[in-house]
């Protein structure tokens, strides 16, 4: 690595005043992306990204391997004669299908689309492969994919034409089974986002007209970004028997009849989960990565001096070696073109947990300072009980970025248009009396979104707060059936 400016390596803004651009900075300048290739919506993914973005895959297929579900890989293109099989999917995605109707110069006889999502290709499968209730539960996956969608603006990690996929899709004799799999579906996002990658976020059961197209219903994981917009980091779809009639995707049951199979999907986004890490837990100097995450959980940095440079790098290739063999990732940063301070500069902004400074006085003392990533807390430590120190140290780390990710959660009540009015200025969500979540409800929902930019996001699947009595819809004063959650959304 060439030798570089401090101001060219570090975030030259600041995330809370202007969180767009520092959003931006540290994408491109934490190698995480690149949007120079060429084609608007596809962008390079970097060296430090994929490497993180494989982390957030691995966490995603331990838990779903878990519960029973086997890997498998589908073609990246899907007939046109599987799209036209279910009305509601196709009319939902046809906007943003990117069809192939050529091959050379030859026409194909029948267009193929890039993936959009991967319904009607595993259910044109799955009726060939399911023949009894003995097959059911039938869990599949398919991870590390990319699907393609045309979407009219595009941001790295927020919405993009060509994004990283994960995807679940599910089989089951009964519907009763089918919902106990969008519990573990909602439980594997707890899991995941919360508990590992300190993500806050609320389950909400979206309204019909919002649902994916084609489900029965749709429940999905919001979190809040810095900017006050709310993200959809996960959704998991009751699809009921729509596309097993479509694809007759049928078993027969031990009463010898035959029946049509209850499907599930679950889709969390490996995009916009890397987002959420991204801007929830980073800071002014870039990157602020969970221990699960980082690809390296300390750095070591050695603090040379004239004549005992030997001495140093000895010491340092020995700590290093220590917190290998027990089970640590961490890096010894040797490159002698470098000062100590850049390396700083430049191990902060990939996010990097722990650094590890040692020194010849540190040498002499049998010990080395510890600098935790999320506060710049300096801690002189014993070599002797270095490991110990970095497995705290790095629970630490870990305990302060979940509860810095707390402030930006922001969740307000109001009771009244001009009230509502007055709530979208701070940001998050507003919980808010409204008529109906049905078909009946989206005229209202419509003129919300049209007057104050705020998506009505649906009711929490758990803890719903009921309307007080006399509350009325916001938008058309009827009586209100609901407490719908609200918020301007990416």
């Amino acid at each position: 690595m060439e030798k570089k400016e401090k101001h060219e390596l570090g975030i030259t803004v600041s995330k809370e005043e202007n969180f767009s651009e520092w959003f931006s900075q540290v994408v491109f300048k934490a190698n995480l992306a690149d949007i120079r290739y060429g084609l608007q919506g596809f962008i390079v993914h970097r060296e430090w990204g994929m490497r993180i973005l494989r982390k957030i895959y691995e966490l995603l297929e331990e838990e779903v391997e878990k519960q029973g579900h086997e890997p498998v890989l589908f073609p990246v293109a899907i007939p046109q004669k599987f799209f036209e099989k279910e009305k509601e999917h196709v009319e939902g995605f046809a906007p943003e299908v990117f069809w192939i109707t050529k091959a050379g110069d030859n026409e194909l006889e029948e267009p193929f689309a890039l993936r959009p999502t991967s319904e009607t290709a595993f259910y044109s499968m799955y009726a060939l492969w399911i023949r009894s209730w003995k097959d059911l539960p039938f869990k599949r996956y398919q991870s590390r994919i990319c699907v393609y969608r045309y979407e009219s603006h595009t941001r790295p990690f927020l919405r993009g034409r060509e994004f990283l996929f994960f995807e679940t899709h599910c089989a089951f004799r009964t519907h009763e089974d089918a919902m106990e799999q969008i519990k573990k579906d909602m439980e594997t996002m707890k899991k995941v986002a919360q508990e590992k990658l300190f993500i806050p976020f609320v389950l909400l059961k979206r309204p019909e007209w919002d649902k994916f197209a084609g489900a029965h219903a749709t429940y999905a994981a919001d979190c809040i970004m810095p900017d006050g917009k709310v993200s959809q980091i996960g959704t998991t779809h009751d699809l009921a028997q729509k596309f097993s009639k479509a694809f007759n995707v049928t078993f027969k049951d031990k009463d010898m009849k035959d029946k049509y199979v209850w499907i599930t999907c679950f889709g969390p986004g490996i995009w916009r989960l890397m987002a959420a890490v991204i801007a929830i837990h980073g800071d002014d100097q870039g990157l602020i990565l969970p221990s699960v995450l980082a690809p390296y959980q300390a750095v070591i940095i050695p603090i040379y001096f004239k004549g005992k440079e030997e001495k140093v790098e000895n010491a340092c290739k020995e700590v290093e070696n220590i917190l290998t063999k027990a089970g640590f990732s961490v890096i010894f940063d040797n490159n002698k073109d470098e000062t100590p301070g850049f390396k700083f500069n430049k191990w902060e902004l990939l996010g990097v947990p722990l650094r590890i400074e040692i020194g010849p006085k540190d040498i002499e003392s049998k010990s080395a300072v510890i600098v935790r990533r999320v506060d710049r807390e300096k801690i002189k430590v014993s070599l002797e009980n270095i490991v110990e120190e970095l497995k705290k140290q790095l629970k630490i780390n870990d305990e302060k970025i979940k509860e810095n990710a707390k402030k930006y959660w922001k969740v307000h009540r109001a009771k009244s248009f001009e009230e509502l009015q007055e709530l979208i200025k701070k940001g998050g969500f507003i919980k808010a009396p409204f008529c109906d979540i049905d078909k009946n409800g989206e005229k209202c929902a419509e003129e919300l979104q049209r007057k104050t930019a705020l998506k009505v996001r649906g009711i929490p699947v758990e803890n719903q707060e009921k309307p007080e009595e006399g509350e009325k819809c916001i938008v058309c004063g009827k009586p209100a059936k609901y407490i719908v959650w609200l918020a301007k959304a990416y």
